[in-house]
């Protein structure tokens, strides 16, 4: 069975990869994501799914090996802007005040690389976040915990910022980080099946 990496520090998706029967081994790939530049959320989410993808896998020790790496990275689209981590608590402040009561795009790409053959494949899924409508004093105690700060557009689906979205329209896991179907079918273009990695909780 292969090795299959994470290329991303995100404890949500490691989670999400572990509850679809993947114990992954993370290697963060060191992509300054803040100098990439792209027409519009899912392409800057594309773009740098594939580059962390490509970073780790090229990197020493992995290249070359059995591992299937996988660079993921996700970016909310509000009304043509595209909103990543916030720089501060003020920005979040400011951000969650613009989202309230409105509906944007959550761009999660997705970028797997064989790292013994080189062959990639890619692709960015989209999901609609309808917000509700907090108060001011419900988004400064939301900042305050800190949470909003280390996430793309400055909430979770999966954490306390889930009490603040209305509905979705799509796939949940993407908001959280990562979406389980498409990794199924990136995975099956590379010759993988996700079901191998289940072999040790298979019943004989």
């Amino acid at each position: 069975m292969k090795t299959f990496i994470l290329a991303s520090a995100s404890p949500a998706r490691r989670r999400l990869l572990q509850a679809a029967g993947i114990e992954p081994r993370v290697i963060v790939s060191g992509v300054d994501e803040s100098a990439i530049e792209a027409p519009g959320g899912a392409a800057l989410a594309g773009t740098l799914a594939e580059l962390k993808a490509l970073a780790v896998a090229e990197a020493a020790g992995v290249a070359g090996t059995d591992a299937l790496v996988l660079g993921c990275d996700s970016v909310l689209e509000l009304d043509g802007d595209v909103l990543g981590k916030p720089a501060d608590a003020d920005e979040a402040v400011a951000r969650w005040k613009a989202m309230r009561g409105r509906s944007g795009v959550l761009y999660t790409g997705h970028c797997l690389v064989d790292a013994g053959s080189g062959s990639n494949t890619s692709k960015t899924v989209g999901t609609v976040v309808h917000f509700a409508e907090p108060d001011d004093e419900e988004i400064a105690a939301y900042v305050a915990t800190g949470e909003p700060l280390h996430v793309a557009g400055a909430f979770t689906i999966d954490g306390l910022g889930g009490v603040f979205v209305d509905r979705i329209e799509g796939d949940h896991g993407n908001v959280v980080g990562l979406s389980l179907p498409t990794l199924r079918v990136l995975m099956s273009i590379l010759g993988v099946r996700i079901t191998d990695f289940w072999r040790g909780r298979i019943e004989s």
